[in-house]
């Protein structure tokens, strides 16, 4: 069975607003967490995603540092998009 990340909540963590870095706590329906960073200028994208260490990895089972989530940054980066998340963690 093949992972399918979906996006249950969005906090922001951090924000450097004069570069237009973000840093937001991204939490899976499955209890993932991932760190996400963005860059607002000249449009929001998405530079990086790593798995926060709370749990272990839903895809390959590691308990550690793994890259299992950049193949699902495309995904990840949609559902924040058609959720209107960024939006929703930046009015909090």
């Amino acid at each position: 069975m093949s992972y399918r990340p979906s996006v249950h909540n969005v906090t922001k963590a951090s924000s450097n607003e004069k570069d237009g870095l973000y840093e937001f706590i991204v939490t899976m329906v499955d209890g993932t967490a991932c760190r996400v960073f963005f860059h607002r200028d000249p449009e929001w994208r998405l530079t990086n995603i790593s798995r926060l260490q709370r749990t272990p990895c839903p895809v390959c089972r590691k308990d550690f540092i793994c890259k299992c989530m950049d193949k699902f940054s495309g995904e990840i980066r949609q559902q924040i998009d058609d959720g209107q998340w960024i939006e929703k963690a930046l009015a909090q």
